[in-house]
């Protein structure tokens, strides 16, 4: 481990609130970890406990949780990860994809549960998602290019005329290359320009929306990017004040301002692995727990956005839509 990585487990350690608290007499303790803030996560944390009582494990009474946050800091995930490792936590939850990398990169021995929008054979994750060998397996967003295809063209049907399309990028999640890289062969086939706007963290999305003004584009998609996530309302303000047309990946950005989203749920996600987490503390083993795919995909448009754009949302799209915010 690099010096810089192993300060930054001691000061991690010293600040735990359950440092010194792992192996409690009789009481098991997993780990979580995820490259946002814990302010950002509580949603999906909330969702983790839920799955986790449906396994018959209550944090604080039979269960510890050891939790572990990079702050949209992706180079403290491997000391963090580390931690969890030395405090030999029964199981870990990685949540999000470069924290996922980081804890199977940490251990071969402890179970992993991820949960990854990445493919998670493409990306090294596991070899085969009916029987994922090892000690990792979760839950996946598969295909996030496929989805990313389908955002795209309900964006097209939105704004037909709109031959420019921001696209919202991090350039240090290096899965979304693959997605840039579906999406612009789509484009192409739409007559449509995807322009790339690099945002690696918050302090690029004010330049990043004055370019997109700058260039004219018509609407904004945004890369599937748990950072994107994190930063749900200032990116919204941000749409909102250019009255541009966004189509997000998450369901809860639309409920906060955004104009549409279509993907699965990112809560049911991480319930699935609080159960998966609570099977593997009674004796289930990772290799045999096939990967979980999402078997629904949800249109959610905001009507009361739309019409604060002066947008008319066509019949084609609303008898589509799972979900209409008014």
């Amino acid at each position: 481990m690099r010096r810089r990585e192993f300060l930054l487990a001691l000061v991690s350690v010293a600040m735990s609130p359950f440092s010194g608290h792992t192996q409690q007499a009789g009481i098991p303790a997993i780990g979580f970890l995820r490259n946002t803030s814990r302010k950002d996560s509580e949603v999906l944390l909330a969702a983790m406990r839920e799955g986790l009582r449906k396994s018959g494990y209550v944090e604080g009474k039979n269960l510890v949780i050891e939790y572990r946050f990079a702050d949209n800091q992706l180079d403290r995930l491997p000391a963090l990860a580390a931690d969890l490792v030395r405090r030999q936590v029964a199981v870990i939850i990685a949540g999000g994809n470069a924290s996922s990398y980081a804890a199977k990169a940490a251990t071969q021995i402890i179970p992993i549960v991820f949960s990854t929008g990445d493919d998670p054979i493409q990306f090294g994750l596991v070899s085969n998602l009916a029987r994922p060998g090892g000690n990792v397996t979760g839950v996946s967003f598969l295909p996030t290019g496929t989805l990313a295809v389908k955002r795209l063209e309900y964006l097209h049907e939105l704004m037909p005329k709109s031959t420019t399309i921001a696209y919202l990028f991090n350039p240090k999640n290096p899965s979304l290359e693959q997605e840039l890289k579906v999406l612009r062969s789509a484009a192409d086939k739409m007559n449509l320009h995807i322009l790339v706007v690099n945002v690696g963290s918050e302090g690029d999305l004010t330049p990043g929306f004055a370019r997109i003004a700058q260039e004219h584009a018509g609407a904004l998609l945004v890369g599937a990017d748990s950072l994107f996530y994190s930063l749900t309302d200032r990116i919204v303000a941000l749409a909102t004040r250019q009255a541009l047309p966004m189509m997000h990946f998450l369901r809860g950005v639309t409920a906060a301002g955004g104009l549409m989203s279509y993907g699965a749920s990112i809560t049911d996600a991480y319930r699935q692995a609080g159960i998966y987490a609570g099977g593997i503390l009674k004796g289930a083993k990772p290799a045999d727990l096939p990967i979980i795919l999402p078997t629904r995909f949800e249109l959610v448009i905001n009507l009361t956005t739309a019409k604060a754009f002066g947008i008319d949302v066509p019949l084609s799209l609303m008898v589509r839509a799972d979900e209409m915010i008014e």
